[in-house]
């Protein structure tokens, strides 16, 4: 049908996201935001952030944090969307000697496990072509 299952709005709540909301960015239509939330399986942002981290390449960090922050904003992942605003804030305007960085590194372990737990749900989800 390309709708929604509702083992899946269920996951996808219990671990933070606002469907209803994202939803009525769909206008109702839930083939498209099935459509759209299975995209975020491609994001690449999220990888960025881990590999750039390690090289401590914070401007790059910050870039692909922000984008995300916009990417989880449409798509109601509040909870990667929360900490990638938060690494972003944490990240603007700074030098990397003005970086703190076990607060960046904190926060990253949130990302990641909020970021893991929807990848999870999505790929658990996806339409089998």
């Amino acid at each position: 049908s390309g709708g929604m299952d509702e083992t899946f709005r269920k996951r996808m709540e219990e671990n933070g996201a606002d469907v209803e909301t994202t939803l009525k960015r769909f206008m109702g239509n839930e083939k498209m935001y099935m459509k759209y939330i299975m995209k975020f399986l491609d994001d690449k942002n999220f990888d960025s952030i881990r590999e750039n981290l390690k090289s401590q390449n914070y401007e790059a960090v910050f870039n692909a944090a922000h984008t995300l922050k916009g990417v989880t904003a449409n798509l109601g992942l509040n909870p990667v969307n929360t900490a990638a605003a938060e690494i972003s804030e944490l990240l603007r305007g700074k030098a990397a000697a003005e970086v703190n960085v076990e607060k960046v590194n904190a926060v990253f372990l949130e990302l990641s496990e909020s970021y893991e737990r929807f990848r999870k749900i999505l790929e658990a989800n996806k339409p089998q072509t």
